[in-house]
């Protein structure tokens, strides 16, 4: 689904993301982790769009879309929930929904969504600033998948979430990747998160992969380490 090829980013002299390659498979989910300050968010921002990148190539279901603004990659196939959530607190749930159907010809949110989210529903005429922060990221998830991505990119999506709904959150994302039959990159620091959700486990330190494991063989002692102070 996705094939990220010799891809590096740079804020003036100062090289972040440095050739980079990894790939994602259908319906796969990879959790890229690392410390702060170790290039996952401006990872996740430039295969976003939403920062610019120096070199490289961004295939994403066959499609080269490194040279494509982010609105166009949004068309191509990619949902994007940023760090922080990012969703418009003076709109109400719906609306804020609704912004992620410009890309489609929908003009209401899909009943499915509020399946995925039923507190959504419940709350769709409240404005997103009064949603608690759990609340607000299923917000931010679900006007990503309103776009019917085939990618979807999470940028730190427990951060400032209480370990309850972090633990239902990974049911979700999963119960998604499943009913949509799409592919998940998550980038995170809760180890628990990550073994809960990833098919795969890439770790990131300034700029470079420099520890891979599948799901299912994981030496998680080794891949705490890396996320040691």
């Amino acid at each position: 689904m996705l094939k990220v090829a010799d891809f590096s980013v740079a804020y003036g002299q100062s090289e972040i993301i440095k050739n980079m390659n990894f790939t994602l498979g259908r319906n796969e989910i990879v959790a890229i982790m690392g410390r702060n300050g170790m290039g996952k968010t401006t990872l996740m921002k430039s295969l976003m769009g939403v920062i610019p990148s120096k070199q490289g190539s961004i295939e994403l279901d066959g499609k080269e879309v490194f040279h494509l603004k982010s609105h166009d990659r949004v068309k191509a196939g990619m949902g994007y929930v940023p760090q922080g959530r990012m969703i418009f607190s003076t709109m109400t749930v719906r609306e804020n929904i609704e912004t992620g159907l410009t890309t489609t010809n929908k003009r209401t949110v899909p009943s499915d969504l509020y399946d995925l989210f039923p507190v959504l529903l419940e709350m769709r005429s409240r404005r997103g600033g009064n949603l608690s922060g759990g609340q607000q990221q299923q917000l931010a998830i679900a006007r990503a998948l309103a776009s019917d991505p085939k990618l979807l990119l999470l940028d730190e999506p427990t951060e400032g979430i209480q370990p309850s709904i972090i633990s239902e959150m990974a049911r979700t994302l999963k119960l998604i990747r499943d009913q949509r039959g799409l592919s998940i990159i998550v980038s995170e620091q809760v180890l628990k998160f990550a073994l809960d959700i990833a098919d795969r486990i890439l770790v990131i330190e300034k700029g470079e992969i420099v520890h891979e494991e599948l799901r299912s063989s994981v030496d998680e002692a080794k891949v705490a380490s890396y996320l040691a102070v």
